[in-house]
């Protein structure tokens, strides 16, 4: 992380990578894990006995950001399908997300099998495949940071980050927001 970040964005990669790290103690080939963000000062605020359970500091830190992983998500088929039945309110901040996704380079996905079965045979034997544990965080302001680990780099000083590493999700977990 940079310092050129703003205040928020710069809370929600600390919050993000944080996720990412907390499901991490649990092994690979997990299930999906969702979290709301909820900034530290409203909870201090609301329920003043909580204080002590909070990081120094973070009651007074205005974007502070406490994650909450959820229980009980709804049954869903489908990551698309899981999104489209979250929603969230007023008093939660932001969202996060953490998924195992396998990649590979974009030209070895047009020799791929259209079979379904085929295709993931042909991708799980894939010498070039990658394991990756992608952690997405979202504000209600717009920012978004991504926290990214390979299976191959299972250590925390190589988990890459960015605001923009993976668009498409951090836009349907934006959307649960609205």
């Amino acid at each position: 992380m940079t310092s050129e970040l703003n205040a928020a964005t710069r809370a929600l990669a600390l919050a993000t990578v944080e996720i990412e790290r907390h499901v991490g103690t649990r092994g690979w080939d997990g299930p999906i894990a969702v979290f709301s963000l909820v900034r530290s000062s409203r909870i201090v605020a609301t329920s003043p006995e909580l204080a002590d359970q909070l990081p120094e500091g973070a009651a007074e830190d205005p974007e502070h950001l406490t994650s909450i992983e959820q229980d009980g998500l709804p049954e869903a088929d489908t990551l698309e399908d899981l999104l489209a039945q979250l929603a969230w309110p007023e008093t939660v901040d932001g969202a996060a997300i953490v998924v195992e996704r396998m990649v590979v380079p974009p030209e070895a996905e047009a020799d791929m099998p259209s079979d379904p079965e085929e295709g993931l045979a042909y991708l799980m034997a894939h010498p070039e495949r990658q394991d990756m544990r992608i952690a997405v965080g979202v504000l209600r302001s717009g920012d978004t940071w991504c926290a990214l680990r390979s299976r191959a780099n299972d250590s925390d000083d190589a988990v890459a980050g960015g605001p923009d590493a993976v668009p498409g999700l951090a836009e349907a977990l934006a959307s649960t927001l609205r």
